[in-house]
């Protein structure tokens, strides 16, 4: 569990509008409900298994809350603390100009959510020798070492995965869409 809170939070440090809203633990909870479903349909073989899944659900649910607080309606979008005011002007709702996540969208066709999501479809989509390298290294905070013996294989092995997903996810950002 402890390991799923560092790794919750490092991924709520990447969604600043959700961040501004919610703290680790609601992320991870919102999380952990989520495996729970997901674990009635799939059944993991292993440890690494599971907590891929996690991620999974975790990378869902981020940016599913960061979309909540996207919306023109959501009360993210009518809320000033916080809020710059160019020339120190007091009033409220006059010069605002806001900087966290949430209140940049317009609505859900926000670049930024929309490339974080791409981003995460990226990662879902790449081999899985290169998904299991890559979430090991970007989400759970491992060495290269680290991963080469949780694995099982050389750090050269380790290094020839990290670096085709990382050129794949850079290629998959980079094409125009579809």
């Amino acid at each position: 569990m402890k390991r799923l809170h560092v790794i919750a939070s490092r991924m709520l440090a990447d969604f600043p509008a959700v961040r501004r809203w919610n703290d680790t633990g609601d992320v991870l909870q919102g999380s952990l409900v989520r495996l729970h479903r997901a674990l009635a349909e799939v059944h993991p073989t292993s440890v690494r298994d599971l907590l891929a899944l996690a991620t999974t659900q975790m990378h869902r649910e981020l940016i599913d809350l960061a979309r909540k607080y996207a919306g023109p309606m959501s009360h993210a979008a009518h809320h000033d603390t916080n809020s710059f005011r160019p020339g120190g002007d007091e009033r409220p709702g006059q010069g605002l100009q806001r900087t966290d996540l949430a209140s940049s969208m317009a609505g859900d066709d926000d670049p930024e959510l929309e490339r974080w999501a791409a981003f995460h479809a990226a990662v879902n989509g790449l081999p899985d020798d290169q998904r299991e390298v890559f979430r090991l290294v970007w989400y759970f905070g491992c060495d290269q070492e680290q991963v080469a013996t949780t694995l099982g294989c050389s750090t050269r092995t380790v290094k020839r995965h990290w670096q085709a997903a990382r050129q794949a996810i850079s290629a998959a950002l980079d094409a125009p869409p579809a």
